[in-house]
């Protein structure tokens, strides 16, 4: 097995390393993010730094970058205190990645990439129509990460979207059968397939398996 030390970590070319490194750690939840700004234009981005805080009440953390540049999401989020999550399918991933360019301020992401704005009375903020899984949130704090300039926006969702058919009498959600997909990298999407569903785990017993 190959070892890569800090050492090698210093002589590598600086999107090599990115590269690397954003997509050592494995597959990641690949989200697009719907905020809308004081004035009513809209922005959607895409997002891989989402993680479940807790479920009562039920907290998202989003990673931002530094806020060295415009950084529309995170300055719509702040201005406006609402955002939506909203998840990724196969059939317009491309679309979804293409959020991701350089747009001016005053340019929808939406009109620009080939979705549609959807709104719904618990939220300002605009959600994906092509998204068969997402929700609204309120935001609720911003927490500085000082070793590398990054912050995390911690959000309590506060509705949900989504079809009765992909919710497990258990409260599972089935995003398999939601056509959800994930990613590695920046670049890299996948179609994901359960393996199994276990029991909760115990001492001195074998996890039985969960239909």
């Amino acid at each position: 097995m190959k070892i890569i030390d800090a050492t090698d970590f210093e002589k590598m070319e600086r999107r090599f390393r990115a590269t690397f490194f954003n997509s050592l750690n494995g597959f990641k939840s690949v989200n697009l993010i719907g905020t809308i700004n004081p004035r009513g234009q809209t922005n959607l981005a895409i997002f891989n730094s989402l993680f479940h805080l807790g479920a009562n009440p039920p907290l998202i953390g989003l990673v931002v970058r530094p806020h060295t540049v415009e950084r529309h999401t995170l300055e719509n989020i702040i201005a406006v205190k609402e955002f939506t999550i909203n998840q990724i399918s196969e059939d317009f991933y491309r679309n979804a990645h293409q959020t991701a360019a350089n747009y001016p301020k005053d340019v929808s992401e939406f009109d620009e990439c080939g979705l549609t704005a959807e709104y719904h009375e618990s939220c300002q903020a605009p959600f994906v129509g092509e998204s068969r899984v997402k929700f609204a949130l309120d935001f609720i704090e911003q927490k500085p990460i000082e070793l590398n300039n990054t912050s995390i926006i911690i959000g309590q969702i506060k509705a949900v979207l989504i079809a009765d058919n992909l919710i497990s009498d258990d409260g599972f959600v089935n995003l398999e059968k939601a056509g959800t997909i994930t990613c590695s990298g920046l670049d890299a999407y996948y179609a994901v397939k359960k393996i199994a569903r276990l029991s909760y785990a115990k001492p001195e017993t074998l996890p039985q398996f969960i239909r």
